[in-house]
């Protein structure tokens, strides 16, 4: 009695006021304002077969509610190195996926039982400091097909599973143009729509398009912006951008020099690594180290047949054979494959997956780069599945399932956001690397 007595009075209700004004207001929501790109689950299952699924609290306690382990006669969690993931099976697949390929949460209990990192997928929310912009990950099938509905019918959904993680909607990250630079009002913007814009125009070649984004993202890691601020970097960015693709044809190149190929084979294989937690704690940690590092320097040698990577993906390939797959852009399927490769440029760069919290915290410039070199590395394995595969050219199903491998890992595997990838990506600024790789697959 007493404490419905107190919840009524004046001082109470203003003090619930006054917690809920000091409570973080949540960041408008911005779902990847990209016409060109639809999507819709359409139950492939393959998501489920391959990641490893990272438990958040509230999620150990749903699964706990609904008793798996007591009606699956086994532990549906597991743990390792002090985080709790989904158990897998043996072939790596979710022990929740059926034969038909969906989830056993979701037909029991609803969409909204599952997991939160599983609901989410293939969305990918980035909170900057004054909005949440929601890109989409190009390792879903449905999103690389291009397949459903518009991204805005999605909205509602998004936001009811952002606010389930909060600190996807806190304004908590400083905008960084460069390297110890904080970016002043509107330069990430700039960029943003400058590249978007380049990318959609109609009158490029597959080649000249993504030769011209490796130019201008060296180009702005050559410039010393320190001195083109806020108007004059606008004014930069248009001037470099308006240069295209005339400048190319004043700039021609040879072929990527042999360290520039051999660091390109590095960054594919960091890009393809895929250690499962059954498989991790199975072989013991220095076995996995030893695997790895052995998997590397034959990536880097780029001699004999390709080690087994992600699932023996590669297993029937030999870099010899990789290297006899002419380039993308004389794929009898070169103008879906561009498509491709242009939709999932610009939906990373204005879906904010390119840089920022979207991209290990970069700034945009270096962060413009790394997704030049995940074009480069995405293009490599392509000519690889190609050649795997026996196909004379790189196919549309080529393309894919390589870019689907690069996005994969994008922006989540920590190796990628280290100081190794950070120095391999200054020796691509010189001797035109970037330009180079690029142009050696694309």
């Amino acid at each position: 009695m007493s404490d419905s007595v107190s919840d009524s009075t004046p001082n109470s209700a203003s003090n619930r006021e006054n917690e809920r004004d000091d409570r973080p207001v949540a960041l408008p929501l911005v779902v990847l304002p990209l016409n060109a790109q639809r999507y819709s689950c359409h139950g492939c299952g393959n998501c489920c077969r391959d990641f490893t699924v990272q438990l958040r609290p509230a999620d150990l306690r749903k699964l706990e509610s609904q008793a798996w382990a007591e009606k699956l006669g086994m532990p549906v969690t597991v743990e390792f190195r002090g985080v709790t993931y989904l158990r897998q099976r043996d072939d790596g697949a979710c022990v929740f996926l059926m034969d038909d390929g969906l989830c056993r949460i979701h037909k029991e209990y609803g969409f909204a039982e599952k997991p939160i990192a599983c609901q989410m997928f293939p969305f990918v929310p980035v909170p900057d400091d004054r909005r949440t912009r929601v890109g989409l990950s190009f390792a879903c099938q449905s999103v690389r097909e291009n397949k459903g509905a518009e991204l805005r019918s999605h909205t509602a959904e998004i936001d009811r599973m952002t606010r389930a993680i909060p600190e996807t909607r806190i304004a908590t990250y400083t905008a960084m143009l460069a390297d110890a630079m904080g970016a002043k009002e509107g330069e990430l913007d700039t960029l943003s729509y400058a590249v978007d814009a380049y990318l959609a125009r109609g009158d490029l070649t597959f080649r000249d398009r993504f030769d011209g984004l490796a130019w201008v993202a060296a180009s702005l890691g050559r410039a010393k912006l320190a001195d083109v601020r806020a108007t004059r970097f606008r004014e930069l960015v248009s001037l470099l951008f308006s240069a295209l693709p005339a400048e190319l044809e004043h700039l021609p190149l040879e072929a990527a020099l042999p360290k520039q190929s051999r660091l390109l084979r590095q960054a594919v294989y960091a890009r393809l690594e895929d250690v499962q937690v059954n498989t991790a704690k199975s072989r013991g940690r220095w076995r996995t180290v030893l695997a790895q590092l052995f998997a590397s320097r034959a990536f880097t040698r780029g001699k004999g047949r390709v080690p087994a990577v992600a699932r023996g993906l590669l297993n029937e390939a030999s870099f010899d054979q990789i290297a006899q797959v002419p380039i993308l852009s004389e794929s009898p399927d070169r103008d879906g494959i561009e498509d491709l490769f242009v939709r999932y440029a610009r939906a990373t760069i204005v879906g904010g997956r390119a840089w920022g919290a979207g991209y290990y915290g970069w700034p945009a410039v270096r962060g413009f780069q790394a997704l030049v070199l995940n074009i480069a590395c995405a293009a490599w394995l392509a000519r690889a599945l190609a050649a795997a595969r026996g196909h004379e050219h790189v196919l549309m199903e080529d393309a894919r399932d390589a870019l689907g491998r690069i996005d994969r890992h994008a922006g989540r595997a920590p190796w990628l956001g280290s100081v190794g990838e950070r120095l391999r990506l200054e020796y691509f600024r010189l001797d035109d690397g970037l330009r180079r790789i690029v142009r050696s697959s694309i």
